[in-house]
């Protein structure tokens, strides 16, 4: 029987345990797109502004910036359709030709902020028909949360303001199951990295036992081995 030394099963775990180390460290300086946790509430006839922005601070005058509403679908019945923005900027302009009708000459972005990673939206005279879910996107980001989702919540019992809706703690956003987006980009990445450590760990503590086992029997092969060598007592 061939013998195996301890160290040879020591180095798999301690090749796992640096491994888990570096799955499990964050990505330090990662851009992500953060939207608001809480509804947008206003009135109708009022200015509001529904706020996403780019944390740390990052330039995307250069990127396309998508504003759309996630819940509207293409008609399912003729191939060709699509659905259309409620707002685009692309090559450093807003694109009107790709723009919902409803919202056209009423949608704009703080052009002079962009470069700090402002791209809230502001919506001009809203009405009932706008109430949903909106979603700011910017698709070549190089990021792992490129997206996140603003509920607008146009209520005639709420008095007029003006220019920005106030958050209402009454209400949450009602995110649509078959949406994955984030409705804020730093809220989910800590659970993931949370998951994925205690799978790690329960799966180190599994190979501990395991090797632990082979040792012990390793140990006892070892000494019935050399109880049979010894010379017998005459």
């Amino acid at each position: 029987m061939s013998r195996l030394s301890s160290s040879s099963y020591t180095f798999p775990l301690w090749t796992l345990i640096l491994c888990s180390a570096f799955l499990i460290a964050p990505v330090q300086g990662e851009v992500l797109v953060i939207g608001s946790n809480l509804p947008i509430v206003a009135a109708p006839g009022d200015d509001v502004i529904l706020p996403c922005h780019l944390a740390p601070t990052f330039d995307v005058q250069g990127l396309t910036v998508e504003w759309s509403k996630p819940d509207l679908k293409p008609d399912p019945s003729d191939r060709l359709s699509r659905v259309e923005y409620v707002h685009l900027y692309r090559d450093r302009q807003e694109v009107p030709d790709m723009k919902m009708a409803s919202y056209f000459r009423r949608t704009e972005l703080f052009m002079d902020d962009m470069k700090h990673g402002n791209i809230s939206l502001k919506i001009l005279n809203v009405s009932e028909e706008d109430n949903g879910r909106y979603r700011c996107f910017i698709p070549k980001l190089q990021s792992r949360v490129k997206a996140a989702v603003v509920e607008l919540v146009v209520d005639p019992n709420v008095a007029k303001t003006s220019t920005m809706a106030p958050l209402h703690p009454r209400n949450f956003p009602t995110p649509d199951p078959q949406d994955t987006t984030p409705t804020n980009g730093r809220s989910r990445v800590p659970v993931v990295v949370a998951v994925v450590t205690l799978l790690l760990v329960l799966t180190l503590a599994g190979f501990a036992a395991y090797f632990s086992r082979i040792f012990q029997k390793l140990k006892k092969h070892q000494k019935d081995d050399e109880t049979q060598k010894q010379p017998l007592q005459v």
